[in-house]
């Protein structure tokens, strides 16, 4: 009887340490971290197709996003997650000219283009284009972002798809974990 009784108690002990760790799990990746694949090509040579990463949720408000995070947020019409960076903010207005980015007028460094832009044969990296012309907006509207992949050439972004709704934002995203030669931060 006493055996008996001594089995139970122990599967229970195990069935309660399961049911915790699960749990764990379930709150750590609805809440705090998940991983993400890197699905395609639009942010080569930054982030490669098939690279594995972990999406930040915590200690960054969505709201409050900065310019060339990289984030990951969620669109509806097609029921993908992106990849894509931070260009615009709301109030900002976009335009490229002569392969040139322009915030509100100033010219604006991106070093993470330099190794496509010197791949570029004839022409430019990012075509010409104003925030008007993509989206018909002046301004980036309050609760929105303009988002563009590095590989601006293949790259489906707010150029094609539009404005990125501040609250389709999943998180930031910095840091591969696989494959293991890639792991580490980047920019």
């Amino acid at each position: 009887m006493e055996q008996v009784k001594k089995e139970k108690n122990e599967i229970w002990e195990w069935a309660k340490a399961l049911l915790i760790a699960f749990a764990a799990v379930w709150l750590i990746r609805h809440f705090l971290f998940t991983p993400i694949v890197v699905d395609g090509e639009s942010m080569m040579p930054t982030l490669e197709n098939g690279e594995r990463m972990i999406v930040n949720k915590i200690g960054y408000e969505v709201g409050e996003p900065s310019r060339f995070d990289i984030l990951v947020f969620h669109h509806a019409p097609e029921n993908k997650d992106y990849i894509k960076r931070v260009i615009g903010l709301p109030g900002d207005h976009v335009a490229y000219k002569n392969d040139q980015l322009y915030i509100n007028g100033e010219p604006q460094e991106e070093p993470y283009l330099e190794s496509n832009k010197s791949q570029v044969n004839g022409g430019t990296l990012t075509e010409d284009f104003t925030l008007e012309e993509r989206t018909g907006e002046k301004v980036i509207p309050e609760g929105y972002l303009f988002v563009m992949g590095d590989n601006r050439r293949n790259s489906t972004d707010s150029r094609i798809i539009g404005l990125v709704p501040l609250t389709e934002v999943i998180g930031k995203t910095n840091i591969i974990f696989w494959p293991l030669k890639e792991l580490g931060m980047v920019e």
